[in-house]
């Protein structure tokens, strides 16, 4: 999951920080550091960043870097108190549009022209990866300020790790759960819960048409997300033992589906008629009840200031019971270093990085404005984290949430056109779920890099069921 920043223009070139001039090709302007002792504090626990040094002889020079997120990019506070260490380094930010983002970044990467930082999405590992150059930072010292290290190590070495961890969550509008007559010890523990209580957030009108839906799954509804957690629940991993075959056509993918149904058409607590998308209906007060990843409570805060709502953890298949998994997760990753920039860039590149990953800012800004537990360790000390309702929320499971690895996204886009089979061309559920199976694979094996799951190094990994 990932936030989309649409921009105005495919490409927009911006200086975040510094003061060299901005443009391809000028020379390098601007101060001269000749300052090598700051006066400043060694940062960090295990990965340390000392300040009092000179990056790049203290001559100036501009480090290009690429995004799709805009001014919203978490790793641009960073970059401005870095620069504020080093006010010889201009950080400059290139903006894209997600879809032309990891058609366009690549073709940068390529030159010795090409940004030496850019923003990753773990999604499309296998765009990015054969460009990336390795944090000059030891593993042994990475593992101990961060979780979920290991299963970002290639050959030995760290390109990127995750800044937070995200998942799914339930959202509700807690307006229209007072009006109902909720409070807090209906939070759903089980999926028989999440039934009741959705009956009792739907209104109809006299001719029994749906005006507040108690739950949906439509368009924006992530149902292409929410299944790959059923099925942890259930015990059902999303590849078969091998690594490479999806696994989306089993019974756990179709009770999922089933239960969306069983909501829709047998409890009437939704429609796939109610709207085609799920996070406006909850921001227009309509829907009450969403599945969302931590993305959406960015989307809440700019786009829908007046609605009020609060978070739970998804329920659980079977009650009283600790599923294999709650849920996947998935990191924000940290930046890359272009491997085919100048040696005087990725030097500088390298020694940014040691800083942001020394300091806890990017982990604390990402995770504050993603509403996610940060993956550094150290800040689960911090009280501004610790008062979050997200953080409440995932924390306490954060042992038992799972990563796959850099899921190819074929998984989301193509079970998204399965929904749609099944509520909007009535395809059969078996007929659908076979179909999403055979496109996933086919997706997978087309790919330039072979893609193999990292669910076998998850701690309760023993506790999948058989095939």
């Amino acid at each position: 999951m990932r936030i989309k920043q649409l921009l105005s223009a495919a490409i927009a070139t911006v200086c975040i920080a510094g003061l060299a001039a901005c443009g391809s090709g000028q020379a390098e302007t601007g101060v001269t550091d000749t300052k090598a002792n700051k006066g400043l504090s060694t940062i960090g626990t295990t990965v340390k960043y000392n300040p009092n040094h000179l990056v790049n002889g203290g001559k100036p020079i501009t480090i290009d870097y690429w995004t799709w997120n805009g001014t919203g990019d978490t790793a641009l506070p960073s970059f401005k108190k870095y620069s504020k260490i080093h006010p010889n380094v201009t950080i400059k930010r290139h903006d894209a549009t997600w879809d032309d983002y990891f058609t366009k970044l690549p073709l940068q990467l390529r030159g010795k022209n090409g940004p030496a930082l850019f923003a990753v999405h773990n999604s499309y590992d296998s765009v990015l990866s054969p460009y990336m150059a390795a944090y000059d930072i030891p593993v042994k010292d990475l593992q101990k300020d961060y979780i979920g290290v290991k299963q970002h190590v290639k050959d030995g070495k760290i390109y990127y790790i995750d800044s937070i961890i995200n998942t799914g969550i339930w959202y509700y509008n807690t307006d229209l759960w007072k009006k109902a007559g909720l409070t807090d010890s209906d939070i759903p523990k089980t999926w028989d819960d999440m039934r009741v209580v959705a009956k009792k957030l739907t209104k109809t009108n006299a001719s029994g048409k749906i005006v507040q839906a108690g739950i949906n799954f439509n368009g924006t509804g992530e149902y292409n997300a929410m299944w790959q957690g059923m099925n942890y629940q259930q015990g059902v991993l999303l590849f078969k033992k091998d690594g490479t075959t999806v696994n989306y056509n089993n019974a756990a993918t179709k009770k999922t589906l089933n239960m969306i149904k069983a909501f829709y058409e047998e409890d009437k607590s939704g429609s796939a008629n109610f709207g085609t998308d799920a996070q406006k209906s909850f921001g227009n007060g309509q829907t009450a009840m969403i599945y969302q990843w931590g993305h959406f409570a960015i989307d809440l805060k700019q786009k829908y200031p007046k609605i009020k709502w609060g978070q739970f953890a998804p329920p659980l298949v079977t009650k009283g019971t600790t599923p294999m998994a709650y849920d996947r997760y998935n990191g924000e990753s940290t930046p890359g270093i272009n491997k085919n920039a100048r040696p005087d860039q990725q030097a500088v590149a390298q020694d940014i990085m040691k800083y942001l990953l020394a300091s806890d800012d990017l982990c604390k800004t990402t995770a504050l404005n993603f509403g996610s537990v940060p993956a550094k360790r150290t800040l689960d000390s911090d009280k501004q984290i610790q008062a979050m309702p997200a953080y409440k929320v995932i924390h306490p499971i954060v042992n038992r949430l799972i990563w796959p690895g850099p899921v190819p996204s074929t998984l989301e886009s193509t079970s998204q056109k399965v929904f749609e089979n099944i509520f909007y061309n009535k395809k059969s559920i078996n007929e659908a779920v076979a179909s999403g199976q055979q496109t996933m694979q086919t997706d997978l094996n087309n790919l330039s890099s072979k893609f193999t799951s990292l669910e076998s190094q998850y701690k309760y990994f023993d506790e999948a069921k058989s095939e």
